[in-house]
């Protein structure tokens, strides 16, 4: 099967920079790519870099497509370096869009995105006003005394709301001691007398940290959450066999191949928290079906693609 290749660099701007420990971000780049057949059917597929999280960076993305000819084949698309995950994961989302295998994607509980800082204590009542219950709010970009008492200020105030839960994402920003501080006000929420719930800390520590998340596991009622850890299937893997039991967070458009995540997923029994890396339509409606297809945990997914960029004609 000889299959015809076309791919188009995009650029889109955020309508509001995303702030995280890692800086601001203020602009998305990425590929989208075009596969057709002899039959003259399509499928679509997007390549989204987010090289400080671990993927290759767009450059590299883009020197291996256009290394590539006009012309390619399917054992091309499977042979794709693990050092290219993303590329590996537009390439084989394209290559099942083609296939036919175009399923609806059924209909998953997405998290809501606060805003950063003190923001947050005025923001998140539009969100459940929406209808979302799962919240989602980034730390480590102010002080951790501020961010403490927001915290709990926030806690207070959403105590009231059946059924609602905040997660908390680090970035890996936090040090041990930080990290201890954040889960013991975590731990004394989660045991208090209201629904509201802290649902998992995200990354607290860096990378190459694991060894002391594992000790914080220990050490609280409150779960942690790997997530630039697992950005990639050979560090899901290198993570569990170090010891890790507790939550991946899965990024479809960076993790690498699709069908390699399948068979990981299954063979490790993971608890996995499906999230974007702010792709595009054609990218989210991948993951989306991978999402749909593995996630057993009822775990609201990290999505919400109509919020995010500036509107383009």
């Amino acid at each position: 099967m000889t299959i015809k290749f076309k791919f188009n660099k995009y650029s889109r701007k955020f309508k509001q920079p995303l702030k995280t420990h890692h800086g601001l971000w203020e602009v998305r780049e990425g590929i989208i790519i075009e596969l057709m057949d002899e039959r003259g059917k399509v499928g679509w597929g997007e390549i989204a870099p987010l090289s400080w999280f671990g993927s290759e960076t767009l450059r590299e993305a883009m020197d291996f497509c256009e290394s590539l000819p006009g012309i390619i084949t399917e054992n091309l698309i499977f042979s794709i370096p693990m050092s290219l995950p993303a590329c590996q994961f537009g390439f084989e989302s394209a290559f099942t869009e083609l296939q036919g295998n175009d399923k609806e994607i059924p209909k998953l509980e997405n998290s809501g995105l606060l805003p950063t800082g003190k923001a947050a204590l005025s923001g998140w009542e539009d969100l459940v006003n929406r209808g979302y219950k799962t919240l989602k709010w980034k730390i480590g970009v102010d002080s951790i005394d501020n961010e403490l008492n927001w915290l709990q200020i926030l806690a207070s105030q959403m105590s009231e709301i059946q059924g609602l839960s905040l997660r908390l994402d680090a970035n890996g920003g936090l040090n041990f001691s930080e990290g201890d501080r954040w889960l013991d006000i975590c731990d004394r929420i989660n045991l208090g007398d209201t629904s509201f719930k802290i649902e998992f800390l995200e990354q607290p520590l860096g990378v190459n940290e694991l060894e002391g998340m594992l000790a914080l596991t220990k050490g609280h009622l409150t779960p942690i959450a790997l997530d630039e850890s697992v950005a990639t299937l050979t560090q899901i893997n290198q993570c569990y066999q170090q010891g890790w039991r507790g939550i991946f967070v899965i990024k479809p458009a960076i993790v690498g191949s699709p069908k390699q995540l399948r068979k990981l997923y299954h063979s490790l029994g993971i608890d996995g928290v499906f999230s974007s890396v702010f792709e595009t339509e054609i990218g989210q409606k991948a993951s989306l079906k991978l999402a749909a297809e593995l996630c057993q945990s009822n775990r609201a997914v990290g999505f919400g693609i109509n919020h995010w960029f500036v509107d383009t004609d």
